[in-house]
């Protein structure tokens, strides 16, 4: 059908309604399409950044833990002493233990043994287990050792019972390995504090893996091990272990189904139209009668497409291909911009163009217009409202054409700003690492061994036993000088160049492979052991031979570039020299060793100390010798100095050295310090105040052990003290001994005289009688005088255990007449079972002269009261003898208690030698005896026994 009415192009389309309704579908379904692709995207992203999240956060807190369990291992190996053995394992292991939680055991393993565990209870199958012999075991351990860092092995099954992992850092004594410090933790508890657990109700959910080269599979750890390659999933790996974390959504492409919906309401949509034009204009008839009812289906779909236009995730502009105009704007645009949508239609989009990007732009639409192409795209920048310059990306399609020609276009932007960044950031990043490569002051070169690690999987030597590929090295030197063939130098840098003192790259793999030594090749060795174990990383002291034929000595590292850690295509290398540093390092070695050797041939403790706090910078070995402690164990502590000082003296040294370092002046004094041992130690201490620009910063000094000068004065002033009281002795008993004697004498001379003198025989048997009653009282004395002897020359006194209870019960049994006549009340305030050593005549003798005294010279207005106590007083054993008698006046008296026939009342009984014998008694046993008395109060005696 022909309609005169409308231009040629309308009429085109009016006459062919199938071809027009079937272009309508396929213009609907294109936009359709392409919101829901966009929808699509938009949705993805977002479930990818959500699955990036909650991985990154249980990663992290899976890294946190093992972290924690890094400084539990380090901290478990620091109780390893000088020898070897671990101190206070138990105590630091509970410590450990309180401070992590997730630990259920810690281990230290010597020579790979397990010899220590923590807590011992339900681990005790784990004791004495070899990792390096079991199977099972030995590999994931000697990774540790390999690389020297902390390795988490497992999971795997435990002998305690139960999954779990164990974490080993390989601690090594003089650079030689010692054994391992480890942790163990159990599978439930490392899952529940990382995390895992909290995904199992959401979408989500973990899988826990470990690739097992041996067996060429990949091991799934949690419960659900169903195939989820179909399903979306991300992983990462996880530091300092071969373990793989993967999150995966539960549903199988469910995406599609978010999606789905609007995709087919797009097409069915498109269709509708499409059949719409269709059924327009077949039935041109109709149309009247239809207008009403289609024109209301229009402009619903008009309100949809307007919906999905406005609300697109991506900037889309109708726009004049002529003006440039915007004719309509939908709102991420404007957004994109910064304008409103009032002021968009103000503009035309060369206004918002930067000027560099227009000629390009207005080049393709031209093109564009004029049929030459369909579509272009191309990334340019804007100018926004806020006078920032953003990226985008511009994807051009016509709309509509007159004539052939295209007269107004659709525009798509996508804000590409972060990707410019990114692709701008990599850029610099590349430059600034070239620059940093090349002008680094650290000899580096760029190097392939892909030939080399090929070459050695043709000869079966990877992840083959250390020492089986350790001697088939040297038993082929040609392997080791094919390899080294097959080194690729990349590239160097400048300080490599001088280093080998060569001026080009090909100069200096000409001199590589001319300067192998014995010892650069025994060092080339263990690059090739390196490899053939699968290390990424490398060091290692060496020595190099440059053009000149110079010897230098170098710390060689090497690194495997990320993303060629399975073909060692990429290695940097540096070369650091250190000759000079070993030539400074050997000086000072040699004379640390000097000094110390010196200083550990004084006789005394040499150290120095903070000036402020007193806290140790260095103390010398011959504090062991002298004191007992380690140099370890006093520098460990801030305060050990203070610690240690003996009781009684730790005020006065601290004041008086901190008086004295207060005023800058040396000082020279003594004191006590108490040893490892317990016992105290007499020391010397000469210290002298070091100055820096005229001001103390620390001090020096040495310690001198004067324990024995100290004992020998002591012995000294106790033989003084006990010669002079035993001079004062003799010398009161020889003038006891003179004056009563000559007492005696004088009376029988004189009696002697009347004798000769009496005129009867009556009055001579008088003076006779007078005779033997002097004679008798002679004897008497001489007794007692022979006593008190007997008791000062009776040096090997024999002393035995005796209980004093049973001593006091046979006093009082001899005493017990006089108790009951005059109703004397005795107590005792004292334990059944105190035992001391003392002679047991000695001791009953004591007993019976203060008791009976106590009773002799009782008040005679009151009942007597004894009362017997024991006590301890200054590590001194105390009997106190307390009564309620006459009393002694101590004014009067006082000198003379103690004396030989001293006597204080008017008994007729009263001899005075009783208590000057119990006083030489107990100075034979080595004690002491004071008294405490009133006059008519009563008497305390205190016997003080050793």
């Amino acid at each position: 059908m022909h309609n005169k009415k409308h231009p040629k192009f309308i009429s085109w389309f009016l006459n062919r309604p199938k071809t027009t309704g079937f272009f309508t579908f396929l213009l609907l379904s294109y936009i359709a399409s392409f919101i829901v692709s966009q929808q699509y995207r938009l949705i993805k992203e977002d479930e990818q950044r959500e699955m990036n999240n909650i991985l990154h956060v249980v990663h992290q807190n899976i890294e946190q833990s093992l972290k924690n369990c890094y400084t539990t291992t380090l901290t478990l190996a620091l109780t390893i002493n000088d020898k070897g053995v671990p101190e206070n394992f138990d105590y630091v292991g509970k410590k450990l233990m309180e401070s992590n939680s997730s630990i259920s055991a810690v281990q230290l393993v010597p020579n790979g043994v397990i010899k220590y565990i923590y807590p011992m209870e339900g681990n005790e199958p784990a004791m004495n287990l070899d990792l390096l012999t079991s199977p099972h075991l030995k590999k994931e351990a000697l990774k540790s050792v390999e690389t020297q860092k902390m390795y988490f092995a497992g999971p795997l099954k435990l002998k305690q019972g139960g999954m779990g992992i164990v974490g080993r850092f390989p601690v090594f004594r003089n650079n030689k390995f010692w054994g391992f410090s480890a942790v163990v933790i159990k599978l439930e508890t490392f899952l529940k504090s990382s995390g895992i657990k909290n995904t199992e109700d959401s979408k989500y959910y973990f899988q826990f893996s470990k690739y097992i080269a041996e067996e060429q599979k990949e091991i799934f750890y949690l419960p659900n091990k169903t195939d989820f390659s179909k399903n979306y999933n991300i992983a990462t790996t996880i530091q300092d272990s071969d373990w793989k974390l993967h999150l995966i959504s539960k549903h199988q492409n469910y995406l599609y189904s978010q999606i789905l919906i609007p995709a087919i309401i797009g097409f069915i949509l498109a269709a509708l139209f499409g059949v719409l034009i269709y059924t327009l204009l077949k039935i041109p008839k109709e149309l009247q009668s239809l207008v009403n009812t289609q024109a209301t289906k229009l402009l619903n779909s008009e309100i949809k497409f307007e919906a999905i236009f406005d609300q697109a995730a991506v900037g889309i502009a109708y726009i004049d291909s002529f003006s440039g105009n915007f004719i309509e704007i939908n709102k991420q645009y404007c957004d994109l911009l910064g304008y409103s949508h009032h002021e968009m239609k103000e503009k035309n989009f060369q206004s918002v163009t930067h000027p560099d990007d227009l000629e390009e732009d207005l080049m393709n639409l031209e093109k564009l217009r004029k049929g030459e192409i369909r579509s272009y795209s191309l990334e340019k920048r804007y100018l926004t409202k806020s006078g920032t310059i953003i990226w985008i990306n511009l994807t051009v399609s016509p709309l509509w054409k007159i004539n052939e020609k295209v007269t107004s276009h659709i525009a798509i932007v996508e804000d590409i700003s972060l990707k410019k960044e990114a692709e701008e950031l990599i850029k610099k990043t590349e430059t600034r690492f070239k620059s940093l490569f090349d002008d680094s002051p650290l000899p580096l070169r760029e190097e392939d061994f892909s030939e080399i690690k090929k070459y050695l999987q043709d000869l079966n030597l990877i992840d083959e036993n250390i020492e089986i590929v350790s001697n088939y090295f040297y038993s082929n030197p040609d392997v080791v000088t094919k390899c080294n063939s097959l080194v690729k130098l990349i590239n160097v840098n400048n300080a490599c160049l001088k280093l080998y003192k060569v001026k080009t790259k090909e100069e200096l793999i000409n001199t590589k492979s001319n300067l192998l030594d014995f010892r650069s090749t025994d060092d080339f060795i263990k690059h090739l052991i390196a490899i053939t174990q699968g290390k990424k990383q490398f060091i290692i002291d060496s020595r190099i031979k440059n053009a000149e034929g110079e010897y230098r000595d170098v710390n060689l590292r090497w690194n495997v570039i990320r993303g060629y850690k399975k073909t060692f295509e990429r290695i940097i290398v540096s070369t650091e020299d250190i000759t000079q540093r070993r030539a400074t390092e050997k000086i000072i070695f040699d004379t640390k060793q000097r000094v110390e050797s010196l200083i550990n041939t004084i006789d005394g403790i040499v150290w120095e100390c903070d000036v402020e706090s007193f806290s140790f910078s260095f103390i010398s070995k011959k504090v062991e010798s002298i004191l007992g402690y380690t140099p370890e164990e006093w520098l460990a502590n801030h305060t050990f100095w203070a610690d240690h000082i003996y009781a009684d003296d730790k005020e006065w040294v601290q004041n008086y050295c901190k008086f004295q370092t207060d005023a800058n002046l040396n000082h020279d004094f003594e004191y006590r310090m108490v040893a490892k041992n317990g016992t105290v130690v007499w020391l010397r201490d000469i210290v002298n105040i070091v100055f820096e620009n005229g001001k103390a910063v620390s001090l020096r000094g040495i310690m001198i052990d004067i324990t024995k000068t100290k004992e020998a004065e002591e012995d000294l002033n106790n033989s003084f003290n006990l010669v002079t009281e035993q001079n004062k002795r003799l010398l009161n008993f020889s003038y006891i001994v003179s004056h009563n004697l000559r007492s005696h004498t004088s009376n029988i001379a004189s009696i002697m005289s009347l004798i000769e003198s009496s005129e009867s025989e009556e009055e001579r048997d008088q003076m006779i009688q007078l005779l033997k009653s002097v004679s008798n009282s002679l004897n008497e004395t001489m007794l007692h005088l022979n006593e008190v002897i007997n008791i000062r020359t009776n040096i090997g006194l024999v002393s035995e255990p005796l209980n004093l209870q049973q001593y006091i019960d046979t006093v009082q049994n001899v005493l017990n007449e006089q108790i009951i006549s005059k109703e004397v009340s005795i107590s005792t305030i004292m334990p059944k079972d105190v035992i001391i050593n003392y002679n047991p005549a000695y001791l009953e003798s004591i007993l019976y002269n203060i008791i009976s005294n106590s009773i002799r010279y009782c008040h005679p207005e009151r009942k007597p009261t004894i009362v017997i106590k024991w006590s301890i007083e200054n590590d001194m054993k105390v009997l106190q003898i307390s009564d309620n008698g006459v009393g002694i006046d101590l004014v009067r008296n006082a000198d003379k208690i103690f004396g030989m026939y001293k006597t204080f009342t008017n008994n007729v009984d009263s001899k005075g030698i009783g208590l000057f014998i119990t006083k030489n008694q107990i100075d034979a046993m080595g004690g002491n005896i004071t008294v405490e008395s009133e006059p008519n109060i009563g008497t305390t005696f205190k016997i003080y026994i050793q």
